[in-house]
């Protein structure tokens, strides 16, 4: 009786095995299809990270800060008023700007009246010169006959000589005179051209003390305060567009020898989890490693070496309308798949484009205001 309950057992035993090793089989052979048909084209990384432009605002000018209109996380638009300074300084240098140019006017204004005044001393002394002449003409023959002495022929020639003379210097004085005016009107004259450029460079330090957004975002970070000095140069706060965005996605080097540009890829950001995917494009890969560029590179060459995987920066797009439906920020971190299925794309990115990759028209000075008022500020001193 043990025998016949054994052979059913191990009949049945070797059926679920049987089973067993079928259904190891499937999985394995769907697991070889799933790879060659999804898995083999795909290259996934979850070291990657949104970026995008950090707009850096600083002053154009200097002086004290007395308006903050604009804080982190509140949302501005380009050409938003954000900062004001102190404009007395400015005030000051521009009235100032504007008393030299009207000066530089009226000084040019006496040269080419000078000029006329030489050129009368020069016909004066022509008159001068000949009426010597003439007197030294007249007393020759009356000194022949001894009706004259000859001492006063030697005066009249000595009074021809004098105003010979007086009349060389007003030439030469005239010449002088024309050299500083001759060719151009007082207007165009070098020296009110200089006092206009300096009266618009004025009227700019003016403007320049409303500080605005150059572009539209968000206020990332302020590191102003009221009452502070802002000088050139210095970093007052941070905007950040939020609708031009970008994922830097690091593939390890042994990764990249089916990427391509202009292949697709999918993003999942962990702030939306995989419920939220969002689709790009490679758009280029670094020109080097990480570490390539890092602040104190790797030196090889020395000591005992391990070898390291290095990581290249590959950019992808994102698609604009979808940022706008799910906003994502700076820094987060996502996984990126990127579709390797077609190789036909280059390697390196494409040559830059004519037009501007990124521009802004909000700093842009209407200088034709300046200009009118420089005109008319010459037009009342001609």
């Amino acid at each position: 009786m043990s025998t016949d309950t054994t052979k059913p057992n191990d009949r049945k035993r070797k059926t679920v095995l049987a089973a067993i090793t079928l259904l190891f089989i499937a999985a394995g052979a769907a697991y070889a299809i799933y790879y060659k048909a999804v898995l083999a084209n795909e290259q996934e990384t979850d070291n990657a990270y949104v970026g995008g432009n950090l707009v850096n605002l600083s002053s154009q000018v200097t002086g004290n800060v007395t308006e903050i209109r604009a804080d982190e996380t509140q949302m501005v638009q380009a050409g938003a008023t954000l900062i004001k300074l102190d404009a007395a300084d400015a005030d000051v240098a521009l009235s100032q700007a504007d008393a030299r140019l009207g000066a530089a006017v009226r000084q040019q204004r006496q040269r080419y009246a000078d000029v006329a005044q030489y050129d009368a001393t020069v016909a004066l002394r022509k008159l001068q010169l000949k009426t010597a002449e003439d007197d030294l003409a007249r007393r020759k023959p009356l000194a022949a006959d001894h009706t004259v002495s000859d001492e006063e022929v030697e005066h009249a020639r000595q009074a021809v000589d004098s105003a010979r003379a007086a009349m060389a210097v007003a030439s030469r004085q005239t010449e002088a005179a024309q050299a500083g005016v001759a060719g151009v009107p007082v207007d165009q004259h070098p020296a009110v051209q200089a006092a206009r450029a300096d009266y618009v460079q004025a009227w700019l330090a003016a403007r320049r003390n409303t500080i605005v957004a150059p572009v539209s975002g968000y206020v990332a970070k302020r590191s102003v305060q009221i009452g502070a000095r802002a000088t050139p140069g210095s970093s007052l706060l941070s905007i950040v567009p939020l609708d031009q965005l970008w994922v830097d996605a690091n593939f390890k080097e042994s990764e990249l020898r089916n990427i391509r540009v202009g292949q697709s890829a999918k993003i999942e950001a962990d702030m939306y989890g995989s419920k939220v995917a969002f689709h790009g494009k490679v758009i280029g890969l670094s020109a080097g490693t990480g570490s390539a560029f890092s602040l104190l590179p790797a030196q090889n060459a020395s000591g005992n070496w391990i070898k390291v995987v290095q990581r290249l920066p590959v950019r992808i797009a994102l698609d604009p309308k979808e940022l706008a439906a799910h906003p994502l920020r700076i820094g987060l971190s996502t996984t990126v798949t990127v579709d390797i299925s077609k190789t036909d794309g280059p390697m390196l990115g494409a040559a830059m484009p004519q037009a501007p990759v990124y521009s802004t028209q909000t700093l842009t000075q209407p200088l034709q205001q300046a200009a009118t008022a420089a005109a008319a500020i010459i037009a009342r001193n001609l």
